[in-house]
């Protein structure tokens, strides 16, 4: 009895857990935040459909790429350490993309944050391993934790929304130094060290090909959502998929690997970081076609739209600690499954509606999915982290941290891809524009809004509200096929919870 007593967490810990929370809020709110700037940025920096969304897409694909890495050096010299060092990086390059004056300036600010960013999330959720022994208060604890990181990405848009508002849209870069700066002065005083006590030798050859796997097969699927499927797209798939093999095929040969593979050879462990993937998948895609609606179509200020999201966010966070009451009940899949189906009904509601969807319904469709994505994320980070010994935190960390960051690479890139080709297909564009004009009309509805505007100035008003009524067709269309897509998704990652989670936790 004594001995529960002393494992317990005290007021430091709980301390501690509101420090970490400030990286991890500004990490997964730098993953959306761009949502509703991106209409601005386009504008003033005038990058193409492809720049567009790697603009978004090269800050999750560079952390998901190093977090893996990183994870494993945290293990060695120290998650805390680690986590420092990170957030010092991440909040001078945040102030260096703020004033970006060109859509490649802005490109490698992004990547730099990626590569800061990848130090500081796998070290938030393994150090809260060391911080919280006893179950009950390590499950609250991660609920905070994936509720925080899921409301962050919800959080992102309504932030950018009061900052775009009053502010020219490298504000929402700058609020890095506000969220960091406290971290690094309590962070020493409240959250305790650690590494792993046996820790393998660095691995750069397994490092090098965890990128190399990871990389190129984004890059497919981006370039096929948006250029077809071509020998650069086949040949950049296969050599991720090799490099997948080969890194799988070193790490299982060594004893102590900066990953144990064989952690995926549990069906609860593998189908969690599933749910998790396409749990984000589903988030951050709605997000991407969800801002634009708002913003360009239905001509809400960013503030306006931001606030639409709201009752979405604050259900977020009540669903992701009202889970942990429920779970004492309910099995962990079964809950995990139902959160799943809410967001599945609020995909569905969508593919139904369309473009004809109401206010309300888009607001009520967020907002399910929402709650459900918050249920789904909060198990499934739970199951992982309870999967493994403690010592191997940061590396189990950093599986769920890839899982969730190729998941917000997947939902701008597959259903944001999905939503770019429809988007062109039925885009048509009105006699009387420049081929610089129809190109860019074609390119994004940001970029067919500008081209109407030039039109309008232009005294051709006719041809500016044909081009901007094809225009709007064209993305309601995207957007009804997109939603169907998500379905579909959560279809599968209800499966999984039920078969592969199912089968430790029933």
């Amino acid at each position: 009895m004594t001995t529960m007593i002393e494992q317990r967490a005290g007021r430091k810990e709980w301390l501690g857990l509101a420090v970490l929370m400030l990286p991890v809020l500004l990490v997964s709110i730098d993953n959306t935040v761009l949502s509703f700037a991106l209409p601005y940025i386009a504008l003033d920096l005038q990058p193409s459909a492809a720049m567009q969304l790697w603009i978004i897409d090269i800050y999750p694909l560079v952390l998901a790429g190093l977090l893996v890495t990183m994870g494993s050096f945290g293990d060695r010299i120290g998650r805390r350490k680690l986590l420092l060092i990170g957030s010092t990086g991440f909040a001078l390059v945040s102030v260096f993309a703020a004033f970006s004056v060109s859509a490649e300036m802005l490109l490698i600010s992004r990547l730099l944050l990626g590569f800061f960013g990848a130090m500081i999330m796998p070290c938030t959720l393994s150090l809260l391993r060391g911080m919280f022994h006893d179950r009950a208060q390590r499950r609250l604890a991660i609920a905070v934790w994936a509720t925080g990181f899921s409301a962050g990405t919800a959080i992102g848009p309504i932030v950018g929304g009061v900052l775009l508002e009053h502010f020219h849209w490298g504000s929402v870069f700058l609020i890095a130094v506000p969220f960091l700066l406290p971290l690094l002065i309590f962070a020493p005083l409240l959250v305790t060290e650690s590494r792993d006590p046996n820790p393998g030798p660095i691995d750069v050859p397994a490092i090098l090909l965890s990128m190399a796997a990871l990389a190129p097969i984004v890059f497919a699927i981006k370039h096929t959502a948006t250029d077809g499927i071509d020998l650069i797209s086949v040949g950049a798939l296969l050599i991720g998929v090799l490099s997948g093999w080969l890194f799988v095929r070193r790490l299982l040969k060594q004893e102590n690997p900066i990953l144990d593979m064989r952690l995926f050879a549990v069906p609860a462990f593998t189908g969690s970081v599933l749910v998790n993937l396409v749990s984000v998948v589903a988030l951050v895609g709605l997000l991407f076609f969800l801002s634009q609606h708002l913003q360009l179509i239905l001509g809400l200020t960013p503030l306006q739209a931001g606030l639409m999201l709201l009752p979405g966010t604050v259900t977020m966070i009540v669903a992701g600690l009202l889970i942990v009451r429920v779970v004492r009940r309910v099995k962990v899949h079964i809950a995990m499954a139902f959160g799943l189906g809410l967001a599945f009904l609020a995909y569905l509601s969508l593919a139904i509606t369309g473009g004809s969807a109401p206010l309300w319904m888009l607001v009520a469709a967020f907002t399910l999915l929402a709650a459900g994505i918050a249920i789904a994320e909060t198990l499934s980070n739970d199951v992982i982290i309870a999967s493994v010994p403690p010592a191997k935190a940061g590396a189990a960390s950093a599986v769920s941290e890839t899982a969730y960051e190729v998941g917000a690479v997947l939902g701008t890139s597959v259903l944001g891809g999905v939503l770019t080709a429809s988007y062109r297909s039925g885009m048509v564009v009105p006699e009387g524009a420049t081929a610089e004009q129809a190109h860019a009309a074609r390119e994004t509805l940001a970029g067919a809004v500008n081209v109407s505007n030039e039109l309008e100035a232009g005294g051709m008003t006719a041809q500016a509200q044909t081009l901007l009524d094809s225009a709007f067709h064209a993305f309601d269309a995207g957007s009804t096929v997109t939603s169907a897509v998500g379905a579909v998704l959560m279809v599968g990652a209800i499966i999984l919870a039920l078969r592969m989670v199912g089968k430790a936790t029933a």
